[in-house]
C-alpha cells in the first residue's frame, strides 16, 4: 500500500487536474453555446436557399419542356453535371486545432483516410485540402501532402479557418474548389466532417459537394408553381441561377465549418465532463484510503503506547 505522503501527493494532483477540467469544460460549454446559435441561424437561411434554387432549377426545366424558353447554357450545368469518367477528387476534410475533445479528431481523421484509400484503390488521384491543425498532421504522418488555396499574395490560413469560421474566408475555399470542378482540376468535390447531432452526439460525416446535387431537399418540396414552369422571372431564370448557384455552394462550405465548430465544443464538453466526474471518483477513492491509513497508523501508535505501559 502506498505511504500516506504518496497518497496525500496524489490528492493534491487530481485537485490540480479537477480544477483544469473544470475550467475548460466551462470554457467549451459557453464556445459551444456560441456555435450553436450560429449554426441553428445559419441551417435554415442555406436550406431555403437551396430550395430557391431548386425551384428555379425545376421552374426552367417546365418551360423549356413546354418550349416557352430555349436551353440556356447559363444554367449551372458545368457545376451540376456529373463525369462519367472520374480520375481527380479533391477532399477537404475538416478537424480541429487542438486535442483534449474525446474521438472527435480521431473520429473525423479515420473517415478520411478511409476515403482516401477508397479513391486510391480503385486508381483515383486524390487533392487533400485539411482544414485544422490536427487533420493536416494526420495527413503528413501517412504522407499526403495537404493542397494549399491562394488568398491575397499568399496563402489561405486553413488552421485560423477552423477554429474562426467566417463566410470571407470560406468562401475563398469554395471559389477554389469550384474552378478546380470547373477547370477540371477535380471531376468530383466531397467534404469530410463531423456532424453536430447533440451535444452528446457528433457523427463523422461524408458528402458529395461537386457536382452539386439539387434533390437534396427532396423533390417533394419543389413546389407547384415551379413543376408547372409559371414563375415570373427577371431578367431571367438562367441569370438568377448564375447568381445564386455561387452563393449556394459558398455558403455549403461556411455552413459545415460552423457545423464542424459546434461539433467539436460540443465533444471537448462532454470530455472535460467526462474526465471532471472521473478525477471527482478518483479523488473520493483517494481520500478514503488516506483517511483509512491514517485511521490505521494512529491506532498502531495507540498500541504501542499502551503496550509500553503495560511493561
Amino acid at each position: 500500500m502506498p505511504s500516506l505522503k504518496e497518497i496525500k501527493g496524489r490528492i493534491g494532483s487530481v485537485k490540480s487536474t479537477l480544477k483544469i477540467t473544470s475550467a475548460m469544460k466551462l470554457v467549451a460549454s459557453s464556445k459551444l453555446r456560441r456555435a450553436q446559435q450560429a449554426i441553428q441561424s445559419m441551417l435554415p437561411y442555406e436550406r431555403q436557399l437551396h430550395a430557391i434554387l431548386q425551384d428555379l432549377m425545376a421552374d426552367y426545366a417546365a418551360k423549356v419542356d413546354l418550349g416557352k424558353i430555349p436551353e440556356s447554357e447559363g444554367m449551372g450545368g458545368a457545376f451540376v453535371a456529373g463525369r462519367e469518367d472520374v480520375r481527380k477528387v479533391a477532399l477537404v476534410a475538416l478537424a480541429s486545432n487542438s486535442s483534449l475533445c474525446g474521438g472527435f479528431n480521431a473520429n473525423a481523421v479515420r473517415l478520411a483516410l478511409d476515403t482516401i484509400r477508397e479513391y486510391r484503390s480503385a486508381g483515383i488521384d486524390v487533392t487533400v485540402f485539411a482544414v485544422g491543425r490536427k487533420m493536416a498532421e494526420a495527413m503528413r504522418r501517412v504522407g499526403v501532402n495537404p493542397e494549399e488555396v491562394p488568398y491575397e499574395e499568399g496563402t489561405l490560413d486553413l488552421v485560423k479557418l477552423s477554429e474562426k469560421p467566417d463566410y470571407v474566408h470560406s468562401s475563398v475555399l469554395g471559389q477554389r474548389l469550384m474552378d478546380g470542378f470547373v477547370s477540371g482540376d477535380f471531376d468530383k468535390v466531397e467534404l469530410v466532417w463531423n456532424h453536430f447531432v447533440s451535444t452528446a452526439s457528433q457523427k463523422a460525416t461524408r458528402e458529395t459537394f461537386l457536382p452539386l446535387s439539387l434533390s437534396e431537399t427532396g423533390a417533394s418540396l419543389v413546389s407547384e408553381e415551379a413543376r408547372k414552369g409559371l414563375f415570373i422571372v427577371e431578367p431571367s431564370t438562367a441569370y438568377q441561377v448564375s447568381e445564386l448557384l455561387p452563393k449556394v455552394l459558398k455558403l455549403k462550405v461556411f455552413t459545415i465549418l460552423l457545423d464542424s465548430s459546434a461539433a467539436e465544443h460540443a465533444a471537448r464538453t462532454v470530455a472535460m465532463q467526462t474526465a471532471t466526474d472521473n478525477g471527482e471518483d478518483l479523488l473520493q477513492e483517494l481520500t478514503l484510503d488516506y483517511n483509512k491509513g491514517r485511521q490505521q497508523k494512529i491506532t498502531s501508535e495507540i498500541l504501542d503506547i499502551v503496550g509500553g505501559s503495560l511493561k
